[in-house]
């Protein structure tokens, strides 16, 4: 998604006290800077933040992290996450926004963090075969994962493509992962919750489109 510079975004995300711009300094303290020990969720390609907006003032027992490679995203997810936190009248004591190319994921985390969950919503496709080795979802990520996941760990995948909800599967299965939720039409079994719906799955459920989904957990 291509969007146009702000010059409001720099200067707040810079005294935004939830960004995290250097994350490497964290790699193994992610725990520490929460202050506890509650599970951590990572979600990555978290974009404006309105899946976060939307579970984490609800889910004060878990940590949650959203990473983007975009610095203008996040700066209108740290205006999202913070309005939401404004009509509770509380704190933002369990999120954390931080800079990271998802492709190099690792030097964020490590296995002393034990994320206890990642969640990948509509991630870019990227449909030709010479860059699947892009998907957020391709083996070569999954592994990297691994890296910093806790045994029994949970990976949560929408996507709207049928091709790279299909390859997936393959992805995870060679991957050490097992699939313990897979359906091709999430909102045929789940009622559509619109507090969490990220703007790409609004518009795809709006367009009549099902929504693919694949819930899996790591077997180290």
């Amino acid at each position: 998604m291509r969007l146009r510079n702000r010059p409001w975004a720099a200067p707040e995300l810079s005294v935004c006290p939830f960004y995290i711009k250097h994350c490497e300094e964290l790699k193994g303290h992610w725990k520490e800077r929460f202050g506890n020990e509650n599970p951590i969720w990572l979600e990555i390609g978290c974009g404006k933040g309105l899946f976060l907006k939307g579970i984490a003032p609800k889910s004060s027992n878990i940590n949650f992290i959203g990473a983007d490679v975009k610095s203008l995203m996040l700066a209108y997810a740290r205006r999202n996450i913070q309005a939401a936190y404004d009509e509770i009248n509380e704190p933002i004591t369990n999120v954390l926004l931080l800079s990271v190319d998802a492709e190099r994921i690792y030097n964020a985390f490590c296995s002393d963090d034990e994320i206890s969950r990642i969640i990948i919503n509509f991630s870019n496709p990227w449909p030709k075969p010479k860059h699947h080795k892009k998907r957020l979802m391709h083996s070569k990520q999954l592994e990297n994962y691994k890296m910093f996941l806790k045994n029994e760990a949970l990976i949560e995948f929408k996507t709207d493509n049928d091709e790279y909800y299909l390859d997936t599967i393959d992805y995870l299965n060679s991957s050490g992962f097992m699939i313990i939720e897979q359906l091709y039409d999430y909102y045929e079994c789940h009622p559509i919750d619109e507090s969490l719906l990220t703007e790409h799955e609004a518009k795809f459920i709006s367009q009549g489109l099902p929504i693919h989904y694949i819930k899996a957990n790591l077997i180290k």
